[in-house]
């Protein structure tokens, strides 16, 4: 088990070290990604920033994920779960209406006016702090991918074992620390797991903007 997520991103920077010295952006996946993130591109001495995401959740159960939406309008929805979770199309609509009001309050309070660190022709390293269904590192691959990243590669400390199945389309690289055969969830592979605050993730990207 990781201890934690700085610990977590460590471990998977020392996957990364041919990225070293190279134009890749580190990009975080809010809240818990980022913290990752920031250890990796601390480790590794890269640019970081965010790519904001959200789960489109099922309204019976939230946290079982129907779809995601990410930056540049970037909307996934898998039709067969809202169909066998019996989501009505209007009910889909005010969950995506919400989640869409919280990727603006997030982009707009992480970033607080700074300018994006540029991937347009660079490695953009997707980093969160795991891989549970893949669709918010689907949404952050294809927002990624209309912003112009040259090379998308995924990055995590845990995912699933056939989790580059999952992803294959999406990303052209794939690192994880551990894929286990009896996943169930992030969490189950970290001693601590608590919810990441906006304060630790703002603080989070200030640190490497003072480092860069």
């Amino acid at each position: 088990m990781f201890l934690d997520r700085v610990d977590a991103g460590t471990a998977l920077a020392s996957l990364l070290e041919a990225y070293r010295g190279t134009d890749a952006v580190v990009l975080g996946i809010p809240r818990g990604g980022v913290i990752v993130a920031g250890a990796v591109a601390r480790e590794l001495a890269l640019p970081l920033d965010i790519v904001v995401t959200r789960k489109l959740g099922s309204p019976w159960h939230p946290e079982y994920a129907v779809g995601a939406i990410g930056e540049s309008g970037v909307r996934i929805v898998d039709e067969r779960a809202v169909r066998l979770s019996k989501i009505p199309e209007e009910i889909l609509a005010e969950v995506e209406v919400a989640e869409r009001s919280e990727l603006a309050r997030r982009s707009a309070l992480f970033r607080a006016g700074t300018p994006r660190v540029p991937v347009k022709g660079a490695v953009a390293l997707v980093v969160d702090d795991g891989v549970a269904t893949g669709s918010t590192a689907v949404a952050a691959c294809r927002a990624l991918r209309q912003l112009g990243a040259r090379v998308i590669v995924v990055a995590v400390p845990v995912a699933p074992a056939d989790w580059t199945e999952r992803l294959a389309p999406e990303a052209d690289e794939f690192y994880a620390v551990r894929t286990p055969a009896n996943f169930f969830s992030v969490g189950q592979w970290y001693t601590r797991f608590e919810q990441t605050t906006d304060a630790e993730v703002i603080s989070c990207l200030a640190e490497n903007r003072r480092e860069r």
